[in-house]
């Protein structure tokens, strides 16, 4: 029986394999370099690059690199000037280069699955734009695959190449949809050894929540939950107020049975008042999620331009990429300026008036920074007045409710604030979320607002939850004190490790370079019960090294370490990827 052919992470073994097989096709075979005695062609780049590889077993079949952007160069740099290339500027473009095969093994499913491959890394980086150099000869190829030609040609030796492009998404959608067949035939003969999966998730947004698989989704293995640390989602590690959790016990069969109020009249009452706002501001939703969907649905078109910080909560892209089809760019915050929003440089991005959008989320996640009302207000005043502002306030909670800016945006038609109930108030199952937004805006939104949109349930509990400020001060004050005891345990593992704690309910993790991956630490905690969310996804400014740790209580976050711990130990005993930038288990 044929061998599978096995898809990995180039290791140091494998790099004396990957310079002899350049000189053979790009020295002897091709002629765009001069054969040289040593019969090794080596490239400016390899202590910068990726290196995936197909084989199989001993016999390798081919390989191909991958240029992230955090290597600050590219290999295009040596054929075109940036102001030739401008799209090499950009942020999350990642280059494919060197897509090389053994001649042995032209026929046949190598070069195919080694670019698919490529693909399937740089979205788990948060690549969102391919570019690539391909053989004049073989465009049809990568056309194929969906990039297309930016109308730039360059010259290597005696070969002629073509410059492509291609934006990740679209590429995921073709290799999902016309190559649907193709791919599902391929993964059935495939050795799929990357820290990513083969197949790209269906279309949806990702928010984590692997732990409820290990539960169980079909509810008949609940006991499991005992089993499993869910640090991969923020759910609140404490229970809702007793007067929540009575009020949801104390007649299960009437409340299951009821219809509630049809407009969630009471609840908008409580958070009036509680709050100090004028009811005509208010709009309730089935969690932020709900109103998101509603309100952008309304606003934006495939037309409309956006503006998303970077990183940041998913949902937003999802939205306004995948589901309305929106022009979106990103505000990149910046690890070196420890992930603030810098109001100087938010309100220069605004200044002309192109946005029709611009989302903060404020405490971020996954940063974990928050941006003082102050500074926001100041930067949304001095906005265009075609901009709207969607200001998420879902972990302002963590931080001071004097910091909202819900007052504001009850006054200021352009600024809308949106607080999920789920996390400050431990109440992410039933789904309660409102917005505050001028009577306008708040009426527009309410009349698109189905009736029982916030069920029975939802309504009792956070009702209840906003009758007990007293209880959740506690509860928001100890999660302060188990997060910094979190934070200190996990340094203590591995001063290498980077750990950056937040303001809210998580912290993150950052591995060192050279090291394991993000996305197989996260794979590795799960044996032992521990699940973690790898953040590499969300952006490529955490370089598939960063991994989100939500605060759970005493006795799971003492897993939680346990689980860091063995995971670094067995990752760093097993054979490595080739040291450097690219390293990635």
């Amino acid at each position: 029986m044929a061998r599978a052919l096995s898809l990995r992470s180039a290791t140091a073994a494998d790099m004396s394999w990957i310079h002899e097989l350049r000189h053979r096709v790009y020295a002897q075979e091709l002629g765009q370099h001069v054969p040289n005695a040593e019969g090794r062609l080596v490239d400016g780049l390899d202590g910068d690059n990726v290196y995936l590889v197909a084989a199989r077993g001993a016999d390798r079949a081919g390989f191909v690199s991958v240029t992230p952007p955090w290597a600050g160069r590219y290999g295009l740099d040596k054929y075109l000037s940036r102001a030739e290339l401008p799209l090499l500027d950009e942020a999350d473009v990642f280059e494919v280069r060197l897509l090389t095969v053994e001649p042995d093994a032209r026929v046949g499913a190598a070069g195919a699955l080694l670019m698919y491959a490529a693909l399937r890394w740089i979205a788990s980086r948060g690549g969102r734009r391919v570019v690539a150099m391909g053989r004049a000869d073989l465009v049809g190829m990568y056309r194929a695959a969906g990039l297309r030609p930016v109308g730039r040609t360059v010259r290597s030796g005696a070969v002629d190449f073509e410059v492509l492009t291609g934006e990740v998404a679209e590429l995921s959608r073709c290799a999902a949809g016309r190559h649907a067949a193709i791919l599902a035939r391929l993964a059935a003969g495939v050795d799929w050894q990357l820290d990513t999966p083969f197949a790209p998730r269906p279309d949806g947004c990702e928010h984590g929540g692997a732990s409820f698989t290990a539960v169980g989704p079909d509810f008949r293995t609940l006991e499991r939950r005992h089993e499993v640390v869910a640090a991969d989602v923020l759910d609140a590690w404490f229970p809702p107020a007793p007067g929540a959790r009575a009020a949801l016990a104390e007649d299960v069969g009437w409340v299951a049975r009821t219809s509630p109020p049809t407009g969630a009249e009471g609840l908008l009452a409580e958070v009036a008042a509680v709050r100090g706002l004028p009811p005509g501001t208010l709009a309730v939703g089935a969690g932020s999620s709900d109103l998101i969907f509603r309100a952008f649905g309304r606003w934006l078109t495939s037309t409309s331009r956006v503006l998303l910080m970077d990183p940041g909560y998913g949902e937003y892209a999802h939205v306004t990429e995948r589901v309305i089809g929106c022009r979106v760019d990103r505000f990149r915050l910046r690890r070196d300026e420890g992930w603030r929003i810098d109001p100087v440089r938010l309100s220069a991005a605004v200044a002309d008036g192109a946005y029709d959008l611009v989302v903060v989320v404020n405490p971020n996640n996954p940063t974990g920074r928050h941006a003082p009302a102050a500074e926001l207000r100041e930067v949304i005043t001095a906005a265009p007045a075609r901009t709207r502002w969607w200001i998420d306030e879902a972990y302002l909670g963590y931080v001071d409710p004097a910091e909202s800016l819900a007052p504001f945006a009850g006054r200021d038609p352009r600024v809308v604030v949106c607080t999920s109930m789920s996390k400050t108030y431990a109440l992410s199952g039933v789904r309660a979320a409102y917005l505050v937004a001028e009577p306008g805006t708040a009426a527009e939104l309410n009349r698109w607002t189905p009736p029982w949109a916030v069920g029975l349930p939802a309504q009792l509990a956070a009702v209840a939850a906003l009758r007990d400020p007293a209880y959740y001060a506690t509860a928001l004050r100890r999660t302060h004190e188990l997060r910094r005891r979190l934070a200190a345990d996990l340094a203590a593992v591995d001063a290498s490790v980077t750990v950056e704690e937040s303001v809210a309910n998580f912290l993150s993790l950052t591995l060192p370079w050279g090291g394991p991956s993000a996305a197989s630490l996260v794979a590795e905690c799960r044996h032992h019960g521990v699940y973690l969310r790898d953040l590499s996804p969300l952006s490529s400014a955490y370089e598939g090294r960063t991994v989100r740790v939500a605060v759970r209580d005493t006795g799971e976050n003492g897993r939680i370490v346990d689980a860091f711990r063995a995971a670094l130990g067995e990752l760093r005993a097993r054979p490595c990827a080739v040291p450097g930038v690219g390293a990635a288990q």
